[in-house]
């Protein structure tokens, strides 16, 4: 005699609603990028009175941020392994309790090593764990179709974070020093991303979800087969090491190279420039906030853009706008106005950012599979080593030169580098983006 039939189990809250959990996700990295990312670019409002207080050289100071660059790309592997084995939980909670204790632990630096380990190795180590390397290992999974849009709304919180934070904290620096903006800073991190992180997950399908909140698993299946260019590539697992012997890999590492060193160069050293040339402390600083700002929709926008046209048009247009900014910026150098600073703002924030939303998916449409996190993170060093270059090279060109016409000159031409390589790494040969797709 046949069992009766079970009554159907009632469906799960998470399968109610599919895109609920989607958005928590989105709104989670939003406020955690504005944060973490703030908490590095903050190190530019802080360069100048700690150069002026201690009187080091400032290739010197500027070493401490590209110091901490360095020891991200070292453990950027680890990061990466840790990730596929322990999911982005783990790691974002390990960077919040890193960069709080780096920027608590700056308020009472006497020398320049204890800048190095402070401001440089833990405030940058952590702000890599929490930030753009680690959102855009999990951020992918979540979305497929839109997979640009969701990574360019999730790293928008940097704009949003910067045009809220850097002020205020440039305002915590005139009144009670950088110390103070450092104690402020780093029990906000503590306070706000540190239990908020707790809701963090890998993959929708620790849900019950799927990618996009699709319902059916044969439709989202239909839809990644339907984007495929290179079956052949496709069928690979990709491990690292695999991946290392393709020239795609190789130049990836180049394009993020290149474009980290034109992008974190003059973040690092904007503020001091544009005082020196005769903008004052509070313009200099929100204009450092307005590149972020302006970042918010260039990066909602083109990573949609590039959703529906392909990565490597897009990808090129955020490398024009890092040419653009170093020419608005050296001609600033001829002649300071407010039209060539809001070129400045415009360009590198408007159009330069929109490379945030598309690093998780162009590494994740090339090489996506099991290892996808170990291998993004091996890519990320390269785009660590340029960040952590750019900004100390440009102060050593500046202390060699007495003037930073040289050194944006170099950061113009890495940025034409950068704009140039993601064509000879070509995602969109390797799978269609959707808009191409038609899925």
């Amino acid at each position: 005699m046949p069992s009766p039939a079970l009554p159907p189990r009632p469906a799960s809250f998470a399968a109610r609603l599919p895109f609920f959990f989607g958005w928590v996700i989105i709104a989670i990295a939003f406020l955690t990028v504005a944060v973490s990312v703030t908490t590095r670019t903050a190190f530019s409002l802080m360069f100048p009175p700690i150069v002026d207080e201690f009187g080091w050289d400032r290739g010197l100071a500027a070493g401490a941020f590209s110091f901490g660059f360095l020891v991200s790309a070292v453990i950027s592997p680890v990061v990466g392994r840790t990730m596929d084995r322990r999911g982005p939980r783990f790691v974002i909670e390990i960077g919040v309790v890193l960069t709080a204790a780096g920027l608590l632990g700056a308020t009472v630096i006497d020398s320049p090593w204890q800048l190095y380990a402070t401001l440089g190795v833990l405030v940058g180590a952590g702000a890599n764990c929490m930030s753009f390397s680690v959102q855009s290992q999990y951020l992918p999974n979540w979305f497929v179709r839109r997979r640009a849009l969701a990574t360019g709304l999730a790293f928008s919180g940097v704009g949003v974070g910067a045009i809220l934070i850097l002020p205020w904290l440039q305002s915590i620096i005139l009144k009670d020093g950088w110390r103070g903006a450092c104690w402020a800073l780093g029990l906000m991190t503590l306070l706000v991303l540190l239990p908020l992180n707790l809701f963090v997950t890998k993959r929708p399908q620790d849900l019950g979800l799927l990618p996009d909140g699709a319902k059916e698993a044969g439709t989202a299946a239909a839809r990644r087969a339907a984007a495929i260019v290179d079956p052949q590539w496709v069928a690979v697992e990709w491990t690292v090491g695999r991946a290392a012997r393709t020239h795609r890999f190789w130049w990836l590492c180049l394009g993020f190279f290149s474009t980290g060193y034109a992008w974190y160069a003059v973040q690092v050293h904007q503020t001091k420039y544009l005082v020196e040339i005769g903008f004052g402390p509070m313009e200099a600083a929100w204009a450092l906030g307005l590149v972020a700002m302006v970042g918010i929709p260039g990066q909602i926008l083109l990573g949609a853009l590039s959703d529906r046209i392909g990565r490597e048009i897009v990808w090129t247009i955020a490398g024009s706008g890092f040419v653009i900014c170093y020419g608005a910026l050296l001609a600033l150098g001829a002649l300071p106005s407010k039209p060539l600073l809001y070129l400045m703002v415009l360009s590198q924030g408007g159009l330069g950012y929109a490379f945030t939303s598309l690093m998780g998916s162009v590494v994740a449409e090339i090489f996506e599979g099991p290892h996808f996190g170990s291998i993004f993170s091996i890519i990320m060093v390269s785009l660590l080593a340029g960040g952590a270059a750019g900004p100390w090279i440009t102060g050593v060109l500046y202390d060699y030169e007495g003037a930073y016409r040289l050194a944006f000159i170099v950061a113009l031409g890495f940025s034409v580098l950068g704009a140039a390589s993601i064509w000879f790494a070509s995602p969109g040969k390797v799978r269609m983006v959707a808009g191409r797709a038609k899925v």
